[in-house]
Parts: C-alpha cells; structure tokens; sequence
C-alpha cells in the first residue's frame, strides 16, 4: 500500500485491503463505535459485539464486491440491517418485554442523569410498545436517525429507498411514536 490506510478514504482503503487485508482494520476503528451503539440499542448489549463483529466479517468477506458506486459507510449499514433484520423476532419480544416490565435491557444499570432516567423510565413502556407496533422498516428508518445518528440521505442509502421515502416513514413512525407517549405533566 502506498499510502497508510488512515490518509485513505474508505473506498480507497478497501481497495487496499485487497492487498493488505490489515488494511481493512481502520475501517473498524473509523465505523465501528457509531455502528456498535446503534446496534446495543436495537438488540441489545448481549448482542451488539457479536453483530458487530459478524458485519464487519461480512464486510470483510465481501470487500471484493464493494463497487464503491455508494458510500462505505451505507455499504456497511445495510449488512448490519440485514443482520438485525435476522434478529427482528428476538427485538419485537424485547420491545414487548420493555412495554410490560418497564425495564430497558438496552442499559447497563448506571443512571448519570436521574431526572432523565426517571422521566425515561416512565414513558419507556409506552415507547417500547409504540416501536413493537412498527414495520421493521419504519422502525428501522426511526431507529436509524434517533440511535444510529444517520442522516436522512444515509438513511436511504441504507435501506436503499429514496429519499422521499424515508422521510415519509419517518414522520409517520413519529406521529404514531408521539401519540403513544403520555403527555408531559
């Protein structure tokens, strides 16, 4: 490689890691923190590591394939989407499980803010019964912009849809989120 992989841009490291495959390990460093705390949040701390790990094997196996027409890191979101959509029957049941407990598998127990905590604990159920009631994908788009932090272009390019598209699922799936959410006092 004539250039080390962190001056590279993404698609220029994934031609190099066709070379070098430790090349392929910035692109680890540069995705996989955003891509891990999406994750945590859509499945859950138990399996955030492990879907990590499995998109970025994916990713790995098929760099080959990787044509560079979009963005990587799209590329790389619809692999963890396909993978979370294997998991959607184990994220409806924590959803529902949420809704009925009150508790969020999602957190690890530490409360840094306890007034938001309070406040979150309180209308968690009724979020967590609001996104159970979703299609896969407009809770995937909702997902997407709230915990992935994705733009809306990212977001389409994502769940390869157009733009148009994704907006309208998303003001769709906030519509239906605000109204099972019990007012503020």
């Amino acid at each position: 490689m004539s250039q080390p992989a962190e001056k590279l841009d993404d698609s220029g490291i994934v031609a190099a890691s066709l070379e070098d495959p430790e090349a392929f390990g910035e692109l680890f460093r540069r995705h996989a923190p955003r891509l891990h705390a999406y994750i945590k949040r859509r499945l859950g701390g138990a399996l955030a590591d492990d879907v990590v790990a499995e998109t970025f094997a994916t990713a790995f196996r098929q760099r080959g394939r990787f044509d560079g027409r979009a963005e990587f890191a799209a590329w790389l979101w619809g692999i963890a989407g396909n993978l979370i959509a294997r998991h959607h029957r184990q994220e409806t049941r924590m959803y529902r499980a949420f809704a009925r407990t009150g508790v969020d598998p999602a957190e690890d127990g530490v409360a840094d803010l306890a007034g938001d905590r309070v406040d979150a604990a309180a209308r968690g159920p009724h979020l967590a019964r609001a996104l159970a009631s979703l299609s896969a994908q407009d809770r995937s788009a909702v997902l997407l912009l709230a915990w992935g932090e994705l733009s809306y272009a990212e977001i389409a390019a994502t769940l390869d849809l157009p733009l148009g598209t994704v907006k309208a699922k998303i003001h769709r799936a906030r519509t239906k989120l605000r109204k099972a959410l019990p007012e503020e006092k």
